[in-house]
């Protein structure tokens, strides 16, 4: 509760990105395993379904990124840069981000989900089934999974939620298990 508290106090109780001062709720930028306040940002639940794409992106909500993109903090500079990559192909975002400047780190990290490429360049996570997987999807385990560098064993039908994609390989997602982030190899999953 920690992170929240000093979001709130950062951010004067209002929405990181558009302004909002209702419904909001804590937000880890992906890839990030680990909730800290360097790479999580205060967001309303307008933003939230949008970054998440659980509803269509409504362009016009998105004009608030000209102030939200200055902003002190990489996290939501980060956020700003990737949903203006989302949005390029509207125009307006493509003046916004030729003014946007990220240092280097702060740009990988920006790049790691993809954001930047074409539908065509995207890696694809699939389950066994060949469903596509998405950042922050439930899946389950469809057989006993030794985890590497421990003597835990991952059973199967175990539930592991809220998965965290490797945008460097198709194969590999991320999540809990026990309490322990592990790579888990996307054959052995089933979303559920």
């Amino acid at each position: 509760m920690q992170i929240l508290q000093t979001l709130q106090e950062r951010s004067d109780n209002s929405c990181e990105l558009c302004g909002s001062k209702e419904h909001l709720s804590q937000y880890t930028i992906p890839p990030s395993l680990n909730e800290t306040v360097d790479n999580s940002l205060l967001v309303c639940q307008t933003c939230l379904n949008q970054i998440n794409e659980n509803e269509e992106m409504d362009a016009n909500h998105w004009r608030c990124l000209n102030d939200s993109m200055w902003s002190q903090y990489v996290a939501v500079q980060i956020m700003a840069w990737r949903m203006l990559q989302r949005l390029r192909a509207e125009g307006w975002p493509q003046d916004l981000l030729g003014m946007m400047y990220l240092d280097d780190e702060a740009l990988a990290l920006a790049k790691a989900t993809g954001e930047d490429k074409d539908d065509s360049e995207k890696i694809i996570h699939r389950d066994s089934n060949g469903v596509i997987l998405e950042a922050g999807d439930s899946v389950v385990l469809i057989k006993d999974l030794k985890v590497k560098g421990s003597s835990m064993v991952a059973k199967q039908g175990t539930a592991v939620r809220n998965i965290r994609l490797d945008h460097e390989n198709a194969e590999y997602i991320e999540g809990k298990v026990d309490g322990q982030n592990i790579v888990i190899i996307t054959k052995f999953v089933k979303k559920t």
